[in-house]
């Protein structure tokens, strides 16, 4: 696929959510608005929900702490999440270890019938075998941050 095929792929949810149709997604995914670190514009991704614990949303950094939505939310907080049809304003959290290797295990244990697919995708994104251990989801935790959405207080 060329370029401007695969950007167009990637934008179709973020422009789904722009025409209010984020709600289709239900509570798996979210779309946040982030500032950029350097340019100062808004720009809006969206990533799956990998578990929901109190309010609280929980979405990996595909990219590492590398990702840009990532390194722009250690410069500013989020402007903005819309999880379906709730849209609020959060604060953030980057998890430590522990608790990511939690979460990881929870969103494994509830999508089992993919853990196949799972398992070859984090092998490509982490460039090491990926077997689902717990020493695997440890090791995951500390390469590929989970960083957790709430709604303000108020």
């Amino acid at each position: 696929m060329t370029g401007r095929v695969m950007r167009a792929v990637f934008r179709a949810p973020v422009r789904l959510y722009d025409h209010g149709l984020g709600g289709l997604f239900g509570r798996r995914f979210l779309c946040l608005t982030h500032v950029g670190r350097r340019s100062g514009r808004r720009y809006r991704t969206v990533l799956e929900v990998i578990g929901v614990v109190d309010g609280e949303y929980f979405v990996v950094a595909g990219l590492g702490s590398g990702s840009d939505w990532f390194r722009n939310l250690a410069r500013q907080p989020a402007a903005e999440v819309i999880v379906g049809r709730h849209r609020f304003a959060p604060r953030h959290r980057v998890l430590d270890e522990a608790e990511a290797a939690t979460v990881i295990a929870a969103y494994e244990h509830r999508n089992r019938w993919v853990a196949p697919i799972l398992k070859r995708v984090l092998s490509k994104l982490l460039g090491w075998r990926y077997d689902g251990s717990a020493a695997a989801r440890a090791r995951m935790a500390g390469q590929l941050p989970i960083v957790g959405f709430r709604a303000l207080p108020g």
